[in-house]
C-alpha cells in the first residue's frame, strides 16, 4: 500500500542521506547504495519521491580510507522520524553495519542519515531531526540541493541552496580543501 492508498495515515516527505566507502561481501560501494534505496522504497507505506546522482567524495576522518558515494533521496512516508530510523539501522546492519563496533569517522559499508522529517524539529535520544550537522556538509548539501535547492530547513529558516553557498563561501578562501576537510560523524 502506498502512502496515498491509506487516508487515515499523515504522509511526510523525508530526505535521507546515503554513504558508502567500503566493499565488503555483500557487495560494493554501489551495489549498497543501490540496496539501500530498494529497501527504503519497500518499507510500509513508503515511496522514493526523488533521488540525487551519486558524487564522489573525499572521505572525513582517520586516514587510509577509499573515497566514499554519496547521495540524498527524498521519500513519501507514513512512517513516523523513530520508525523510519529504526527501519534505516536495520538496512546498514543487512549490509554489514555495526555502529557499536566502529570507530567515529571510520569506514562504512552503508551510512543512512536522516535529514528532515517533514517539517519536524526533533531533539530526542539517538533522534535529532533535522540532522545536527546538515548545514556543515557539503557532500549532504551538493545532493540535496540537487533535488531539494527550495527547501527551508526546519529550526535553520533558510533554503538549501543557501546553506549550500554559505558553506562554499565559508571555504572558498580557506588553506583547506574544503568543507569535508573537518572531522564529522559521516
Amino acid at each position: 500500500m502506498t502512502p496515498s492508498e491509506d487516508p487515515g495515515k499523515l504522509v511526510v516527505r523525508a530526505y535521507i542521506a546515503l554513504g558508502s566507502n567500503l566493499d565488503s561481501p555483500a557487495g560494493d560501494r554501489q551495489s549498497h547504495l543501490d540496496y539501500a534505496l530498494e529497501q527504503l522504497a519497500a518499507l510500509p507505506g513508503t515511496t522514493l519521491d526523488e533521488r540525487s546522482s551519486v558524487l564522489h567524495t573525499d572521505p572525513v576522518g582517520p586516514p587510509g580510507q577509499g573515497p566514499y558515494l554519496n547521495a540524498v533521496i527524498a521519500v513519501r512516508t507514513a512512517l513516523g522520524p523513530r520508525e523510519l530510523l529504526d527501519a534505516m539501522l536495520a538496512i546498514e546492519r543487512a549490509r554489514g553495519r555495526d555502529r557499536t563496533s566502529e570507530g567515529r569517522w571510520g569506514p562504512r559499508t552503508l551510512d543512512l542519515d536522516l535529514l528532515i522529517h517533514g517539517d519536524r524539529i526533533i531533539r530526542e535520544p539517538g533522534l535529532i531531526v533535522p540532522h545536527p550537522r546538515l548545514h556543515e556538509r557539503a557532500f549532504v548539501l551538493e545532493p540535496l540541493a540537487q533535488i531539494a535547492p527550495d527547501l527551508i530547513v526546519p529550526g535553520l529558516g533558510v533554503t538549501v541552496l543557501a546553506l549550500k553557498r554559505r558553506l562554499h563561501d565559508a571555504f572558498k578562501d580557506s588553506p583547506n580543501d574544503g568543507p569535508n576537510d573537518r572531522p564529522n560523524d559521516k
